[in-house]
């Protein structure tokens, strides 16, 4: 089975990822290849971060004399009242990698208003050898008031999926899987790498319903 390496240190992401790949790759880890390199998040939206990490890894598997494909993933949540914020910024919204801190930045910022209207985004970057190709998902819903279910994992407990009408953090793995913007981005990667299908848009947005 052909070896896949993703670029995340976010255990939650890698298990999601493993969870919609496995029957077609070996995920391998930054641990894995012995990658514990700071990379500098330094575009203005998910698809140039996700560029910036795919080359930077990328790079070090050249150095390090492996052979071995990169699909790398930046997501933000942009909130409509707060002008797209946290946007590229969602991982370390409140100044730190941490989730709670993160909700509850965002759920005081929002306060009482009315309009919590949201969308995920992920953009995943395929580098292989002179192949980069780009992959956006979108999922929609609005944030909640506070927290509801499982809190193990970014804003899924704040975030009310249109397409589920709960939670991510209510919803099952496969439930989430199914309509999530990762799910979604993931799902056209997938599709681009049958070769029966020579009509298929290589990068795909998904579109408000």
């Amino acid at each position: 089975m052909k070896k896949l390496v993703i670029t995340t240190t976010n255990k939650n992401k890698l298990k999601e990822f493993k969870q919609m790949l496995d029957s077609e790759f070996k995920i391998l880890s930054l641990e894995d290849i012995g990658f514990n390199k700071k990379i500098e998040e330094t575009g203005e939206t998910c698809s140039e971060n996700a560029k910036i990490k795919a080359q930077a890894v990328f790079d070090f598997l050249q150095e390090n004399n492996l052979d071995y494909p990169v699909l790398s993933d930046d997501t933000g949540l942009f909130v409509s009242a707060l002008r797209g914020e946290p946007g590229v910024n969602s991982a370390r919204y409140a100044g730190e990698h941490e989730d709670e801190k993160n909700r509850k930045k965002l759920l005081k910022n929002l306060g009482g208003r009315v309009d919590r209207t949201a969308f995920f985004e992920c953009a995943l970057c395929y580098m292989y050898g002179k192949d980069l190709r780009l992959f956006v998902g979108r999922t929609y819903g609005e944030i909640t008031t506070e927290e509801i279910g499982k809190k193990d994992f970014g804003y899924d407990c704040i975030f009310y999926s249109a397409d589920l009408q709960k939670t991510f953090g209510e919803a099952t793995e496969a439930e989430k899987d199914s309509v999530s913007h990762r799910g979604r981005a993931i799902e056209q990667f997938k599709k681009w790498l049958v070769p029966s299908n020579p009509n298929f848009s290589r990068t795909v947005t998904f579109n408000k319903k």
